[in-house]
């Protein structure tokens, strides 16, 4: 009897390592695959943008547009604080706020 209670406790050990194994590696996969989505939609995004209208030389910035532009960058680095931007997606989004 203790031959066979060792070998069902071995089998549920080892039954429970492969499990916490394949959760972790399909755990580790999602997020890979999260990831790609996320470049692919920012890259998307930023192929399909509008191009800015051009200002001309002898305008200036208003106030309403200097706000709008600090609480953009505002929520960038929300985004990146977050984890939802990485270093390079936020320092050209930035570039191009700021463009």
């Amino acid at each position: 009897m203790p031959g066979l209670l060792r070998g069902v406790a071995r089998t549920a050990v080892v039954a429970g390592t492969a499990t916490a194994v394949s959760n972790r590696v399909s755990r580790r996969q999602a997020g890979r695959w999260a990831e790609q989505d996320r470049e692919r939609q920012l890259a998307y995004q930023q192929d399909v943008a509008p191009p800015a209208p051009a200002a001309p030389a002898a305008q200036q910035t208003t106030g309403d547009d200097m706000t709008r532009k600090i609480d953009q960058l505002k929520e960038l680095g929300e985004l990146k604080a977050r984890g939802v931007l990485t270093d390079d997606e936020f320092e050209a989004q930035k570039r191009r706020l700021l463009a």
